[in-house]
């Protein structure tokens, strides 16, 4: 047991009002009334096929996504964890994090989800200009989300993230740089600043939008990046910022190539086993199959081939160095089993070697695909 990484829960809830252009998560619009207690039910009966893989750990982090995880009612909410909380041990300190919308009805909820056991909210903002958002499909406008992050800052949550993009249709970097001023005013613990990028299988890339050029992003990237590090917030990863000690643990525990459990429609996992063996599960994506019991896709085990690949693509996404230790302990391979790659990557500057950990340098980031590429296994 000593040996196994910490364990994370993620549980998708598939439905929104509508699907954004850009969006490529296992999303469905919504028709008709979400059926709330049966889908937790159904959620539960999932839990219950996989819990044999997760060797009796304690859950440390739960990360409900979508989808639009706040049209559930707060009561199925408080079913579900409190069925969660019957099967699995979950960590009195647990971070209990749910994606909402910003829209009126979910902000009221909010307290309620609290009751359930929720201690974190993470808000869907995008943008907080008006002409954006319609831009982007969502459904809801710039004063729901200054009020929806007022609500979450005054019920006292362990934390609350505001979700921001950049590089938007049409975007300056005026208006990029506004979006930011207008999240940090709202003084969130956490900010999640991605860019956006055209997905396969999306409307826009059906239709794609005029985006701002390399240039245009990298000053935007830059002068945001120097706005939010003014205002207190420190990158830890990619597109992540946070106050000190503000850190989203369940994220930080898939990047730092963590255990977690995945329940409900499209829902991915990653458990080792007490023999070392890692097993990655995938959830019927639509709700119709997994509605009618039919819950796991595909089950299979990750070849020791793929290990190192799979551990840095995650791994060099943090700012933090990466303890060596750890890569032997979760992958269960010999650092000589790298040693080439990792030369290779050290003489190339994309990383640093110190007596026990690697370090992603400025050059690594800015190149991580040619890092990540040394650690891919022979085809």
């Amino acid at each position: 047991m000593g040996n196994l990484p910490p364990l994370s829960l993620y549980i998708h809830i598939p439905w929104c009002v509508q699907k954004c252009p850009y969006c490529d998560f296992n999303s469905h619009a919504l028709k008709g009334d979400v059926p709330h207690m049966e889908y937790v039910d159904h959620l539960l009966a999932d839990l219950d096929t996989d819990i044999a893989l997760t060797s009796g750990r304690e859950v440390s982090t739960i990360f409900i996504g979508g989808g639009t995880p706040s049209l559930l009612s707060s009561e199925a909410m408080q079913a579900l964890l409190d069925g969660v909380r019957q099967r699995l041990p979950v960590s009195a300190t647990a971070e209990i994090t749910m994606e909402a919308n910003p829209g009126t009805v979910e902000a009221d909820r909010f307290s309620g989800y609290q009751q359930a056991g929720v201690n974190r909210i993470s808000i869907g903002v995008q943008s907080f200009s008006s002409s954006k958002l319609q831009r982007l499909g969502r459904i809801h406008g710039p004063d729901e989300a200054r009020r929806a992050a007022k609500l979450a800052a005054g019920l006292g949550l362990r934390s609350f993230n505001l979700d921001l993009m950049h590089g938007l249709p049409d975007q300056s970097l005026e208006e990029a740089l506004d979006d930011l001023r207008q999240a940090i005013e709202l003084s969130p613990p956490h900010l999640s600043w991605y860019q956006l990028t055209i997905e396969p299988n999306t409307l826009f890339a059906s239709r794609p939008p005029v985006l701002p050029d390399d240039d245009d992003l990298w000053d935007i990237f830059e002068q945001g990046h120097q706005l939010l590090t003014a205002a207190g917030y420190q990158q830890y990863e990619t597109s992540a910022y946070a106050r000190p000690g503000m850190q989203c643990q369940h994220n930080l525990n898939y990047w730092r190539f963590g255990d977690y459990l995945g329940i409900g429609c499209g829902a991915h996992g990653k458990l080792t086993q007490p023999d070392g063996q890692i097993i990655r599960t995938v959830k019927t994506r639509h709700p119709r199959g997994f509605m009618r019991g039919e819950y796991l896709d595909k089950r299979y085990t990750v070849a020791d081939q793929e290990k190192p690949f799979e551990y840095f693509m995650n791994r060099f996404r943090l700012a933090e160095p990466c303890p060596q230790e750890e890569f032997s302990r979760f992958t269960g391979l010999p650092v000589q089993q790298i040693r080439p790659a990792l030369d290779k990557a050290i003489a190339a500057g994309y990383l640093q070697e110190s007596a026990g950990h690697w370090q992603v340098t400025e050059k690594g980031r800015l190149f991580l695909n040619s890092l990540l590429e040394l650690f891919l296994g022979p085809e």
